[in-house]
């Protein structure tokens, strides 16, 4: 065996002891690759043998790992390598694996999982062998199920042992959302039954519990055992399941099969009896694994998101920036948030507004989120009170004095930008850097403020602060290598995503974001309802429809940017042309006076006390009834646009990896997570079949979907291999 060691050790009193060590060579985690699947089948061979050959002196089997974690789960390189044709052979090798870990837990005799540490997805299955689990007390070791959120399952028996561990309703969160568990929760659930204070403690307190339970099995075989809660047959449980598939499309909008393929695999499962139940699992997964929107997820929230993780992005220097006190200038909302994420991670944090009464209404939104999280029971009154001691409001740029970064966050008006930057830049300590978290004008610009533009760079939140991840990087065109580590490794700190993109008007967030509201701004002065194009864009898997987004982050300042970039191209020469969809919103705030919701009102009205409604004038004004469209036409529009947007950014220099443009997408600009992000939209559909489809869209909707040949190049130069 390859990827398994297999000793006999002897047993507390007389006999033996079987100690399974899984130890994939060349790999810094356990996975079920093919080789351990083979493995598997040998082990289990070689455990029978040694079962006819000792008899009763086989006392039982220990689980343990070799690496610094108990098992990682699948193999999703392979994975990606499947395609539909491939589900019945997928099937087969499923159930050939399930055959050997079923046989191992019915043999009579106690099987043990001794979990040294993170144990997800196939790695928890494994760990589910065990009739009894020890883990280490550590609390950051990650336990549980998470396969949906890859667009897969857990059927290599997680869904039935979960079920029957924890009943029908009982379990759906942990298959249906991924969530996770670490030990000391596992324990009250009744997943873990024991902890240990060390890694050592785990196999004498394994031999311990096989020497005092010398029979033991799997609680869904013992005699008279009953699902926690009842089958589907139970009326209570029938009552609660009749609404669970209607609850969960909500959630998906039908674009997300996993969630409803476990829920169906649960329900059907708890139905059967255990083996066929197994059965049942194995035939979703299969499905699931050959699937596009699984290949999709995984290919983001695995392959991409650990490339952002690890630092793919990041300039090859071996100093980690670890910062401690980190400057915010502007305590209006962006800057507020900063404060609140930096004070979360113990970053001193002076905040700089013209005056301490409005750095303190600063540093009051973090005391309004932190008392929120104290009434929840999410944060101790201790904790709150050591956060807020982080952030010192101040209104004079000398309390900024050592700070090792500084952050402006003030309003977007290049005279206002260069100001601040001379004067708090004296401030910094002799290695400090600046930063400008401007959301559309270009660091290279802004950067002729600076006296040190080496050490210059753009580092972009999205609002709210509190609860987006992403952070886009911008490098000016004389932003050195150190300046943009130093920022990859304050993100980090952090806990956001970096992504790392070059000066452009827009940066590739803005600029692609601009794409998609102005698309559905354009549907409007077509003569589509509104009401269409907002439904539209929720059922194709966006948070938001684009009229609402426009509302949110002001119609006045779409305006404000337009003019500024009419401005800037002027003074370059050229022309602005605007779209349709521009010209449009600039006639809502000069000729309707509507702003946006910060304003009283755009697109929406926002009557006090209830629920926002499109705004009545709407339809007199743009509707037309003899415009012909199609739902999955406009959905199409929506998505194209922003993905060949992104596929230009590529193309241009801006971004220079593909995980940078499907993580930022997705987490700054809500790319649905089904497609994989923006360029495994494309990569996923298949590069002819999309590029067939924008040149459809170029001929009847502009020159926004047009592929050009050096887009097409990009497209096909940066497509990943697995």
């Amino acid at each position: 065996m390859d990827t398994i060691r297999y000793e006999l050790i002897p047993a507390q009193g007389e006999g033996q002891v079987a100690l399974v060590t899984f130890d994939e060579p060349g790999s810094p985690v356990n996975t079920m690759c093919a080789r351990w699947q083979g493995d598997l089948v040998a082990l289990t061979a070689q455990v029978l043998a040694d079962r006819d050959r000792l008899g009763a002196q086989l006392k039982g089997i220990v689980l343990a790992s070799a690496k610094k974690t108990f098992f990682a789960g699948a193999d999703l390189k392979a994975l990606m390598r499947l395609t539909p044709a491939d589900a019945p052979q997928v099937f087969t090798e499923i159930e050939r694996m399930k055959k050997q870990m079923r046989t191992l837990e019915t043999l009579g005799i106690p099987v043990v999982s001794c979990i040294n540490g993170t144990a997800l997805g196939g790695g928890w299955e494994v760990a589910l062998m065990g009739h009894h689990r020890i883990a280490v007390d550590e609390a950051k070791t990650q336990l549980g199920l998470p396969e949906v959120t890859l667009g897969l399952l857990p059927g290599a028996s997680g869904i039935t042992k979960t079920v029957r561990l924890l009943g029908l309703m009982g379990a759906q969160p942990w298959l249906l959302e991924g969530k996770l568990f670490n030990p000391q929760q596992g324990k009250a659930l009744g997943l873990v039954h024991a902890l240990v204070a060390t890694r050592e403690e785990l196999l004498p307190a394994a031999l311990a519990w096989i020497a005092a339970h010398p029979e033991s099995r799997q609680p869904w075989d013992e005699k008279g055992y009953k699902i926690p809660g009842g089958t589907p047959a139970n009326p209570k449980i029938a009552a609660a399941l009749a609404v669970a598939p209607a609850m969960l499309r909500k959630t998906t909008r039908g674009r997300y099969p996993a969630p409803e393929a476990a829920l169906a695999a649960m329900v059907e499962g708890a139905s059967v009896d255990f083996d066929t139940a197994l059965r049942i699992e194995s035939r979703y997964l299969a499905g699931l694994m050959t699937s596009p929107v699984a290949h999709n997820m995984v290919s983001a929230f695995f392959f991409d998101l650990n490339a952002i993780k690890s630092g793919q992005s990041r300039p090859k220097l071996a100093e980690r920036f670890k910062p401690t006190r980190v400057g915010v200038l502007g305590a209006g909302m962006m800057g507020a948030g900063i404060a609140w994420a930096q004070a979360s991670r113990d970053i001193a944090t002076p905040l700089l507004d013209v005056s301490v009464e409005k750095a303190e209404h600063g540093k009051a939104y973090s005391a309004r989120l932190a008392d929120k999280r104290v009434e929840k029971g999410r944060m101790s009154a201790e904790a709150r009170e050591a956060l807020l001691a982080c952030i010192a409001p101040t209104a004079e740029a000398r309390d900024l004095a050592g700070c090792e970064l500084i952050i402006e966050a003030v309003f977007e008006n290049r005279e206002l930008k260069a100001r601040i930057t001379r004067e708090a830049e004296p401030q910094l300590a002799p290695r400090g850097f600046f930063a400008s978290n401007t959301s559309t004008l270009p660091i290279t610009g802004l950067a002729q403020a600076s006296r040190a533009p080496e050490k210059f760079i753009g580092i972009h939140f999205f609002s709210p602060v509190d609860k987006m991840r992403l952070v886009e990087i911008i490098r000016g065109r004389q932003t050195s290598d150190e300046t943009v580590a130093r920022a990859y490794d304050y993100v980090l700190a952090l806990g956001k995503l970096p992504i790392v993109v070059n000066d452009a008007r827009g940066f590739y967030t803005s600029r692609t974001f601009g794409t998609y509201v102005m698309e559905g701004a354009s549907m409007l002065a077509e003569g589509i309802p509104a009401p269409v194009i907002e439904n539209a864009a929720m059922q194709a898997g966006m948070p938001v429809g684009p009229l609402a987004v426009l509302d949110e982050t002001a119609l006045s300042l779409s305006v404000h940017v337009m003019e500024q970039t009419r401005a800037d191209l002027a003074a370059e020469g050229k022309t602005w042309q605007a779209t349709p969809g521009e010209l449009l919103v600039e006639r809502m705030v000069k000729e309707f006076k509507r702003p946006g919701r910060a304003g009283g009102g755009g697109f929406y009205d926002y009557p006090k006390g209830e629920k926002k409604h499109l705004w009545s004038e709407l339809k007199p004004l743009f509707e037309k009834p003899d415009t012909r469209w199609s739902v999955p036409e406009l959905q199409d529009r929506l998505l194209y646009r922003q993905a060949i947007e992104t596929a230009r950014c590529l193309s241009e220099g801006v971004l220079t990896s593909v995980h940078d443009a499907n993580i930022g997408s997705i987490f700054g600009i809500g790319f649905p997570a089904w497609t994989g992000g923006a360029m495994q939209f494309i990569y996923g559909t298949g590069v002819d079949a999309f590029a067939a489809r924008a040149e459809e869209l170029a001929q009847r909707h502009g020159a926004g979907f047009a592929i050009d040949a050096k887009v097409r190049e990009a497209i096909t130069q940066h497509q990943p291999v697995y």
